[in-house]
């Protein structure tokens, strides 16, 4: 498994396109989240500035990012962790099934071994927790590419760093091979169709 080769994702800045997809997904996550507040919430991917998961705080108890490198005057803000690595090198530090929301917003695309990732993400979620995913369709692959490459409203180097495109037919069997069931999945597209988001609750059952 392997995410982003050398930074994380809003290092460099983000264009209004992507501040645009960020506050869509922010309302789309945060209506999908367990009732109640005092969540742990953990991001896997969660960029510089953690945007999506500081957004949240409102809910959590505890949140846990983790990412290439983030921002120094994040690290030490009260009621956050963050660890910096690989993701498959920060994984085995996490503890296991304690996390009440697994956040994978437009991270999943970027990783080789993505069914590692949903695997690790089912350990790590406590029984009736909640896997949130964001992926970008094989329909947004054109709009996202012409972006980047043509006139220059999205990061090149997401692009590149793409290495796979997710329709419910490609992303179902990934979930369900993970250990999630059949009928706790739900998957909608949304974002005119470019992006596809998956609620996955993990059985209550033990």
């Amino acid at each position: 498994m392997s995410g982003r080769a050398t930074e994380s994702y809003g290092q460099r800045g983000v264009t209004w396109v992507d501040r645009l997809g960020v506050w869509l997904s922010q309302r789309t996550i945060r209506r999908h989240l367990p009732a109640g507040n005092g969540l742990r919430v953990l991001e896997l991917g969660c960029g510089y500035r953690a945007t999506q998961l500081m957004a949240l705080r409102d809910r959590m108890r505890e949140g846990t990012g983790v990412d290439f490198t983030i921002a120094p005057e994040l690290r030490a803000t009260p009621g956050f962790v963050f660890h910096e690595g690989m993701i498959e090198q920060i994984l085995p530090k996490l503890s296991l099934g304690c996390y009440d929301v697994v956040l994978l917003i437009s991270v999943l695309e970027h990783l080789r071994e993505p069914r590692e990732a949903l695997e690790e993400a089912h350990r790590l979620l406590r029984p009736g927790g909640v896997l949130l995913v964001n992926v970008p369709t094989w329909r947004g692959k054109s709009f996202l590419e012409f972006s980047a490459f043509r006139i220059g409203l999205s990061p090149k180097v997401e692009m590149d760093d793409h290495k796979m495109y997710y329709d419910k037919r490609d992303l179902w069997p990934l979930l369900v091979r993970s250990g999630f069931r059949p009928s706790l999945i739900r998957l909608s597209y949304y974002k005119f169709g470019l992006n596809l988001f998956a609620v996955i609750a993990k059985s209550a059952e033990i």
